[in-house]
């Protein structure tokens, strides 16, 4: 099976944090993020108008230790989506899901590279499509 067309950037990243709305406050009030939804009490999506940053509540204490969750890859459409998935499945790549809808309108899978980091190649209505010129 062939790749499907070429992915548009690598701008969703996932951070969970046992301080979630101290976090959320750097991220907005200092970095000047703009708050895109809030899916729950324990999870908030940020946005600078071309990514998606996802901030979610750990149970674990702060460490000083980074904690990515994981990282997503952009997909213009749902239907390219599909095709990443069959893609991947077919060289054998480990699943973590099948794809599914989430409420914002995204839709997504996830699946692990060989050192086991977690990959979402993930349609995301807000910045699906969007394109950078060089400057």
């Amino acid at each position: 099976m062939e790749r499907p067309g070429r992915l548009n950037g690598m701008r969703h990243i996932a951070f969970t944090m046992p301080n979630l709305e101290e976090c959320e406050r750097f991220y907005t009030d200092i970095m000047g993020m703009e708050l895109l939804r809030r899916a729950h009490k324990d999870l908030v999506y940020l946005t600078c108008g071309n990514d998606n940053l996802s901030l979610g509540r750990s149970d674990l204490p702060a460490s000083g230790v980074q904690s990515l969750d994981h990282f997503g890859f952009i997909v213009d459409s749902k239907e390219e989506l599909e095709q990443w998935f069959l893609y991947l499945k077919s060289k054998g790549v480990t699943m973590l899901d099948r794809p599914h809808d989430h409420g914002d309108g995204a839709r997504s899978f996830h699946i692990t590279d060989p050192a086991g980091n977690v990959i979402q190649p993930i349609y995301h209505p807000d910045i699906s499509g969007q394109r950078f010129s060089k400057p």
